[in-house]
């Protein structure tokens, strides 16, 4: 196995384990189980986690951040407008 593999696998399983939340909280709109705080660092992370894949040309880090920060961000404008 590669170690771009490794990081590919790591990366699609972090990232599809958040989507069923991402969608549940979407779809339902009820973010009262959803901590403010913890949305606002972990979308923190997640965009400096963007940014240093980018800087390192890590694509799985990339790709996995790419996917993750919208959803994450769109969770966090959720848990604004209606927590």
């Amino acid at each position: 196995m590669t170690l771009d593999l490794l990081g590919y696998t790591a990366a699609a399983l972090t990232t599809s384990a958040f989507v069923p939340q991402a969608l549940k909280t979407v779809l339902s709109r009820d973010t009262s189980g959803i901590s403010l705080w913890m949305y606002l660092v972990f979308t923190t992370g997640v965009a400096l986690w963007f940014v240093y894949g980018l800087a390192a040309g890590e694509w799985p880090i990339i790709v996995a951040n790419a996917v993750t920060f919208p959803l994450a961000a769109t969770v966090l404008v959720l848990k604004l407008r209606h927590g």
